[in-house]
């Protein structure tokens, strides 16, 4: 009798400490994040329909640590001529008359004793897609990578699958190509990639 419930405890403990760690993981409890935003945005619209780029938008992406949030006055650049009366972008009139910022929710949201440089990854040749997915494709932003450490490391350890030509960083919809291979190592030579591993370059 003591063996069979030494055995279901080992048992026991060993199906608790699975579901644990995957439905306490960033792969389940962030994976499909999209949070409801102050003003509906449709990337599928604006960055898919229309074409626009996403560095116009996210200005600071390529020079800066962080991708930045447009501020009012970038939507105005086109909606004080363009929907002006729609009930929809009430709350962007009311913030420029305002001069208050819109709140908008950040859906890539990494921890404050995380540290990402999103200019650093762009030089590399690692394109909006590897970390956002395909967002002209999106109504709703959503999640679609854990943004975990481990999921970090896979690719500081094996870059070459994410490298990428600079002019196609801001293509959403860009798959590898069959050369890829060939590609990669390429640019790792030409850029000199070599991502650190260790606890300080993200932990600082």
């Amino acid at each position: 009798m003591p063996l069979y419930l030494l055995a279901a405890v080992a048992v026991g403990g060993a199906v608790v400490t699975l579901l644990v760690w995957y439905y306490f993981s960033p792969e389940y409890t962030d994976v499909g994040y999209r949070p409801e935003q102050p003003v509906f945005y449709s990337h599928a619209f604006h960055a898919g329909e229309l074409g626009l780029d996403c560095r116009y938008c996210h200005a600071g992406v390529e020079v800066s640590a962080v991708a930045s949030v447009p501020p009012t006055q970038v939507c105005m650049n086109c909606h004080q001529l363009i929907g002006r009366d729609l009930a929809s972008l009430e709350p962007v009139r009311r913030s420029a008359a305002r001069g208050e910022p819109i709140r908008w929710v950040r859906v890539h949201d990494l921890p404050e004793y995380a540290y990402f440089d999103h200019a650093l990854h762009l030089r590399a040749g690692v394109g909006c897609s590897s970390c956002h997915g395909d967002v002209r494709a999106m109504d709703v932003v959503t999640q679609v990578e854990p943004l975990s450490m481990g999921w970090c490391l896979e690719c500081h350890r094996d870059p070459g699958p994410h490298l990428r030509a600079h002019d196609q960083l801001t293509d959403t919809a860009w798959t590898p190509p069959e050369n890829q291979a060939e590609l990669a190592a390429h640019f790792i030579e030409e850029r000199r990639i070599a991502p650190p591993e260790d606890c300080s370059t993200c932990h600082r």
